[in-house]
């Protein structure tokens, strides 16, 4: 029986993050769902959102940009479109992405209405991990 977790992240750009870790909690595209040492495998997307993880007291966030997450016994990877650390997200820009977002669907002329909601989405989650980090 494993006592930890490794929680691999990587994206495009490269490897982002890797711990050990005691458990995760991640944004599945069919909803949220926890993961601890010596859990069954298995393969899902995930959805724009937050994954949370904990290390005995303490506890680390990250925006994910959807991808894929494969569970394992002993390790988790997130293959992500891109991941920040809660720490390292620039609220403020944040913020105006989600401005933009909202004006554009509000316009609702000549938009791509998927797009500016995905683009209001992320900017939303970007905003909510950081607010949580600076929360602690």
């Amino acid at each position: 029986m494993a006592d930890k977790l490794t929680l691999d992240i990587v994206t495009p750009y490269g490897h982002v993050f890797t711990e050990e870790v005691d458990e995760i909690i991640a944004s599945g595209s069919e909803g949220e769902f926890g993961v601890l040492p010596d859990h069954v495998p298995f393969l899902t997307t995930m959805k724009i959102g937050l994954l949370t993880y904990k290390n005995g007291t303490d506890m680390g966030r990250f925006f994910v940009n959807r991808g894929y997450a494969e569970v394992g016994p002993d390790k988790v990877t997130i293959l992500a479109d891109s991941a920040e650390k809660s720490e390292e997200i620039d609220v403020e820009r944040a913020m105006e992405a989600m401005k933009r977002a909202e004006e554009r669907l509000k316009k609702k002329e000549e938009i791509d209405e998927a797009r500016a909601a995905s683009s209001l989405k992320r900017a939303v989650m970007r905003v909510q991990a950081a607010e949580k980090h600076q929360a602690r």
